[in-house]
């Protein structure tokens, strides 16, 4: 299992359990992807919102087309943060927002064997088509020649909330 670890986070008041930083990773609907770019000696960098799914360990497990920036970018530099999102809430009378979020670091690998590939497949119907999964396993077969199945492989991981009433 991936290091849980909140040293980093500023406010230690508003850290979220391991056990509840779990959860969120396992019930969150997305997350937005962080990577960097080299655009010639500048760095830059690409953040994009996306579907997942867990394997309930330390992989979570992205699809995307064959070709695009996420790729370019994986391959100039490996290292990646995924930012979940819980439940929010705007308190407009107090000026502030109730939330729940989980920050997870790490490296993305592209390039894996079909059979990992079926498995991560597997996995995002399971999350997001459970009724439809039969169908979605014929269409992912026959789509599986242009998809792209990302392997981020969770290093570290530390979540924080606010909740006040």
């Amino acid at each position: 299992m991936a290091l849980y670890d909140n040293s980093r986070v500023r406010r230690q008041d508003r850290l979220l359990s391991a056990d509840e930083a779990f959860e969120l990773i396992g019930t969150a609907e997305y997350g937005v992807l962080s990577l960097i770019e080299k655009q010639g000696e500048e760095l830059t960098p690409y953040g994009i919102p996306l579907n997942y799914a867990w394997d309930g360990e330390n992989v979570l497990y992205f699809h995307t087309a064959p070709a695009g920036q996420k790729l370019v970018c994986i391959q100039q530099n490996k290292a990646a943060s995924f930012c979940l999102t819980g439940k929010t809430q705007v308190l407009s009378d107090k000026f502030t927002t109730n939330y729940e979020s989980v920050i997870l670091r790490g490296k993305i690998e592209t390039d894996l064997p079909s059979a990992e590939k079926r498995k991560a497949l597997e996995l995002l119907l399971d999350k997001y088509s459970p009724e439809d999964k039969a169908v979605g396993l014929k269409y992912a077969e026959k789509s599986f020649h242009r998809t792209e199945i990302l392997r981020f492989t969770i290093q570290t991981i530390s979540g924080k909330a606010k909740q006040i009433k």
